[in-house]
C-alpha cells in the first residue's frame, strides 16, 4: 500500500469510528481520546486529516450520512415514473432514510447543535434539499402544481419532512411510519389538487 493509499485509509477508519459513535451516543457524548483510542490512530494523526478536531470529524461524518440519503432519494425518484412520481417517491424515501436512529442523531439532532443552523443548512442545500428544489421546479414549470416560488416551497417541504423523521425516530408505533408516508402523501397531493380546482 503506497502513501496516499494509506492516508485514505487512515481517513476513512477515523470517519467509520467516529460516525459509529457520534451515531450511538451523540456527539457531546464522546471525547476526541476514544476516537483515536477506537481507531487505533494517534492524536496527531487525527488532526493532520482533521485540523478542527472533533468539530471537522463530525462535519466529515455528517456530509457522508446527508449524501447516503440523498442517494436513496435519487434511487427512489429515478425508479418512479413521471416528475410527479418521482417527487412522491422521494419524499417519501427521505422520511424513511432519515427516521432511521443513525441519520436521526447525526443529521436533525447534532448537525444543527454542532454545526450551528446556517452551515447544517448549507450541507442540507448541497444534498437532499437541492434534489428536493429541483422536482418542485419541474412540476411547476410543467404546470403540474400551481405556479409559485419553489425556495418558500421546498423549504416548507424539508421541514415538516424533516420534523416527521425526526418523530418517527422517536416513536414505537408499527403502523407510525405508513400513517406518516400516507399524510405526505395526501399533504404532496393537496399541491397538485389546488391547481386543478382553479382551471
Amino acid at each position: 500500500m503506497n502513501r496516499a493509499e494509506q492516508k485514505e485509509r487512515t481517513r476513512q477508519t477515523l470517519v467509520a469510528t467516529s460516525r459509529r459513535l457520534f451515531a450511538s451516543r451523540g456527539y457531546a457524548a464522546v471525547g476526541l481520546a476514544e476516537i483515536v483510542r477506537e481507531s487505533g490512530v494517534t492524536k496527531g494523526a487525527l488532526y493532520h486529516h482533521f485540523e478542527g478536531g472533533k468539530t471537522a470529524l463530525f462535519r466529515a461524518v455528517l456530509e457522508e450520512v446527508q449524501q447516503e440519503v440523498a442517494a436513496r432519494v435519487v434511487a427512489a425518484a429515478e425508479a418512479a415514473g413521471d416528475p410527479w412520481e418521482r417527487l412522491k417517491a422521494g419524499c417519501a424515501a427521505f422520511v424513511e432514510a432519515s427516521a432511521g436512529p443513525e441519520a436521526q442523531r447525526v443529521m436533525l439532532i447534532d448537525g444543527p447543535a454542532v454545526l450551528g443552523w446556517a452551515e447544517w443548512r448549507a450541507i442540507d442545500e448541497a444534498t437532499s434539499a437541492s434534489h428536493l428544489a429541483e422536482a418542485l421546479a419541474e412540476l411547476v414549470d410543467g404546470g403540474v402544481i400551481p405556479p409559485q416560488p419553489v425556495a418558500p416551497l421546498t423549504r416548507l417541504l424539508s421541514g415538516a419532512m424533516n420534523e416527521a423523521a425526526l418523530w418517527l425516530a422517536q416513536s414505537a408505533g408499527p403502523a407510525d411510519l405508513p400513517d406518516t408516508l400516507a399524510a405526505l402523501s395526501t399533504l404532496l397531493e393537496g399541491l397538485r389538487r389546488q391547481e386543478a380546482l382553479s382551471s
